[in-house]
């Protein structure tokens, strides 16, 4: 699909089926919620900017490349998001945090914001929206939305799931904006749940089903 880079990593793949099994235990799942997304990071990250710095070894003096700019902003949307945050951390440990607060009637399928806090500078800032399932695609719009209206100019997406409906949402709203996921799936049920999917990320994470 246009804008959307599909990880196919053996182990991003090997762990997705795994996170996929109902029978995995929630300290099971937190953890491979956790190992995917420093997985998925790897990928996303290919790309940062480099610059060349002088250092010195035991040995010698040379040139050696450096993370170029100011540090990413990582902003997982609700409480699935934070699932891939510390993994992530692991990674970039200078990296701001956003916090978006989203959930999604389950009536309407609308997202409703209840938080949101970002850092002043997000537009010097490459920013990493976590956003594990996608699945309607109305959370990840109104995410870049307030994202963008706090100055994120360089915006991309990381998912462990996405449609193809919430794809072409969010490409339809911000087509600068690229996703990058484990896999793509069937579509929703009437729940707005992915099928197959992985069920209720929240719930599975931490137990509260």
């Amino acid at each position: 699909m246009d804008g959307v880079t599909v990880v196919n990593h053996p182990l991003v793949q090997h762990k997705l089926t795994l996170l996929r099994d109902k029978t995995s235990s929630t300290k099971v799942f937190r953890e491979l919620f956790n190992e995917i997304g420093t997985l998925l990071c790897y990928e996303v990250t290919r790309d940062l900017p480099l610059e060349m710095i002088e250092v010195e070894t035991p040995l010698a003096k040379m040139k050696s490349p450096i993370l170029s700019g100011k540090k990413l902003v990582l902003a997982p949307v609700g409480r699935a998001g934070n699932g891939f945050l510390d993994g992530m951390r692991n990674l970039l440990p200078s990296a701001r945090v956003a916090h978006v607060g989203l959930y999604r009637d389950p009536r309407t399928l609308v997202a409703v914001e209840y938080f949101f806090k970002a850092p002043d500078d997000m537009a010097d800032r490459l920013t990493l929206v976590l956003h594990p399932m996608l699945a309607t695609g109305n959370s990840a719009v109104a995410a870049i939305d307030r994202l963008k209206e706090h100055a994120a100019k360089n915006v991309r997406i990381v998912c462990l799931l996405v449609t193809r409906r919430a794809v072409d949402k969010v490409r339809a709203h911000h087509p600068d904006v690229h996703i990058w996921t484990a896999a793509i799936d069937d579509d929703i049920d009437e729940r707005g749940y992915i099928v197959p999917g992985i069920g209720d990320v929240g719930d599975r994470m931490y137990g509260t089903r």
